[in-house]
């Protein structure tokens, strides 16, 4: 689940967004700038999220995440199963070689065809599930994304920030302004709400 990416485009697109206002600022004004900016920065009200903290104890990504933990668990057994009685046929095979049963030299071809579609089939097979857990940890990861920012959405609401950031793009900031354990609670409250 990589909601560090989500956050790092989000960050990126406000720099993208200040350089071509200030590029925009450059082209149109021909007078002095007005010194607004620092009192505009000084009534801004900020707040950060430590994301791997979060994550960490957030009810709903653990349950997805253990839930695709046990589905792979799964492939991987099927998969090993499949694997072992593949290869039990194959040194079956190549005993009855040694051992001259096959009536024709076609009969024997016959068999190695078989055993290397099998083969075949079991590394497609290896493939689709690996596509599949793939498909599910970035839709798992949409779901949390979307979870997150929703929760935040509303819970900024009630609590008025300008800017709510992601802590690991940060290099140092107060720990004052840390609301993680606070937006964690709530998450995990509306996770666990009875009836959902």
């Amino acid at each position: 689940m990589n909601f560090k990416s989500v956050s790092s485009i989000i960050l990126s697109a406000a720099a993208v967004l200040s350089f071509s206002q200030c590029k925009q600022q450059s082209t149109e004004t021909v007078q002095a700038p007005q010194p607004q900016s620092t009192e505009q920065i000084v009534g801004l009200k900020i707040a950060y999220i430590n994301v791997d903290s979060l994550l960490a104890n957030y009810q709903y990504y653990q349950d997805l995440a253990e839930e695709i933990t046990r589905k792979e668990e799964n492939y991987r057994l099927a998969l090993t199963e499949e694997a072992n009685k593949w290869q039990k046929e194959v040194e079956d095979y190549q005993k009855k070689v040694r051992n001259g049963v096959y009536s024709s030299a076609e009969r024997a071809q016959s068999e190695e065809n078989r055993l290397a579609k099998k083969q075949q089939a079991i590394q497609e097979k290896s493939e689709k599930y690996t596509q599949e857990l793939m498909a599910e940890r970035d839709a798992n990861s949409l779901k949390i994304n979307e979870t997150v920012d929703n929760f935040i959405k509303e819970y900024n609401k009630t609590h008025g920030y300008n800017i709510i950031i992601n802590k690991a793009a940060l290099l140092f900031v107060d720990q004052s302004m840390d609301i993680t354990a606070e937006v964690l609670n709530g998450l995990n409250a509306a996770y666990n709400k009875p009836g959902k």
